[in-house]
């Protein structure tokens, strides 16, 4: 934990290289040079879906596309160490969640769960960070909104070295509930919008088998919110 925060405070009072294009001795706003805080927030959420999309893969809206600056601010928050990025990534995912919901509602936030090898790699959990401050965020603009975790994360490989095949299965086994959480994440959905959140969305099948043991829990989730999808083929999914 206190590795996480030293990382996280480092990053903002410490001189540091812009997040999108990495270029130097730039003014930053928010970890990123003027030109590529435009870019980020000239995005516009919107649906996407991958094709085929893998049974059970609730709506899904995404930012943007997996590349140019969107990409590079992903990569340094996630494997360079940049935690003080957490911040006006969630706040960008805020505005994906409120578009994936369809309207100001009662929404609860369930981040995929990382593996234990992930959170140790990167001094903390990337997505619980992401969804503290996407619902900060939401809140501040009025919105109800509650955070949970009823599922944790099983060893799996690392996804980026598997082809489609390989991530279906090595989703399949992915997660584990949280039987004694369960009860409690049940009154919590009551009446909310349950929404995922991830990073990147590929193939989908993550999502889908989040979406299908929460939903054999007795969970149903409404949709799913990402700040990226991947470019395949030519075409967003």
């Amino acid at each position: 934990m206190l590795a996480g925060v030293w990382a996280e405070l480092t990053d903002l009072l410490l001189p540091a290289e812009c997040a999108g294009c990495r270029g130097e001795r730039v003014p930053l706003r928010q970890g990123a040079c003027p030109a590529c805080a435009a870019l980020l927030g000239a995005l516009r959420p919107r649906a996407v879906r991958p094709t085929p999309a893998p049974p059970g893969l609730p709506d899904c809206v995404a930012l943007g596309s997996y590349q140019g600056v969107l990409r590079e601010s992903l990569l340094a928050y996630k494997e360079r160490g940049r935690h003080g990025l957490a911040r006006p990534l969630g706040r960008l995912l805020a505005e994906v969640v409120a578009e994936a919901a369809g309207s100001r509602r009662a929404v609860l936030l369930v981040p995929v769960p990382a593996t234990a090898r992930a959170v140790r790699a990167r001094h903390g959990d990337h997505l619980r960070r992401l969804a503290r401050h996407c619902a900060g965020r939401l809140r501040d603009a009025g919105w109800p909104v509650a955070v949970a975790h009823p599922l944790r994360a099983a060893p799996r490989p690392d996804s980026a070295t598997l082809d489609s095949a390989g991530r279906a299965a090595a989703a399949r086994d992915a997660f584990r509930l949280r039987a004694g959480r369960l009860d409690s994440v049940r009154r919590l959905a009551a009446g909310r919008a349950v929404v995922l959140l991830d990073d990147i969305v590929t193939t989908g099948v993550t999502l889908a088998a989040v979406s299908r043991h929460l939903a054999g829990a007795g969970i149903p989730v409404y949709g799913a919110a990402v700040l990226a999808a991947t470019v395949r083929r030519g075409r967003v999914d």
